[in-house]
């Protein structure tokens, strides 16, 4: 993947959270402004697809890296499989929750990485809490919290890994049912 952790060599919070930014906003291009773009390049005929965001405010729609482990946290996996199976918005909306979560994964290896102490993690998490999420922009308006559940999910759901392609059409027709229900 381009753009990765190696052509990355900042060392701040501040840096991270300039990295967070550009990787966000080439996100939010692609489903928002680059929207029918993005819905041709994610063909569910294709293999395994991911929307990977950039430093530079560019976004790609590609195979997840090769290399195990990855330089960076993988976002969703297949994201394409859903496409024709739900309603555009709906799909949106499901792609942008997991970028958000990938964008956090994203942060956070950098702070790791970067040995970053209590002070900076909670620097950098303000910093990105006081952005709207990737979903909020996409669903147009940011969403009353709902009260917290208990997780009840199985390790089964959480090995992206092993699924193949018809699972995973499955797994994310699950998934938007879950996040109608929550957020709908």
């Amino acid at each position: 993947m381009e753009g990765g952790a190696g052509a990355y060599n900042s060392r701040t919070a501040e840096d991270v959270f300039r990295d967070f930014q550009g990787r966000r906003a080439g996100m939010i291009k692609a489903l928002t402004t680059d929207v029918e773009k993005f819905y041709k390049l994610c063909d569910p005929e294709k293999e395994n697809l991911c929307l990977y965001g950039l430093p530079d405010e560019s976004w790609e729609v590609n195979l997840p890296a090769e290399e195990v482990p990855p330089e960076l946290p993988e976002p969703a996996l297949g994201i394409n499989f859903a496409r024709d199976g739900m309603a555009e918005k709906d799909w949106l909306s499901l792609v942008a929750v997991h970028s958000d979560a990938w964008l956090l994964a994203v942060a956070f290896y950098f702070a790791a990485r970067f040995g970053f102490d209590k002070e900076a993690r909670r620097r950098l998490f303000n910093m990105i809490n006081n952005l709207p999420t990737i979903f909020e922009v996409v669903a147009g308006t940011p969403k009353k919290q709902t009260k917290e559940k208990t997780p009840n999910s199985s390790s089964k759901n959480n090995k992206s890994s092993s699924k193949t392609p018809r699972n995973m059409k499955k797994y994310y027709q699950e998934q938007t049912q879950r996040l109608r229900t929550q957020f709908g």
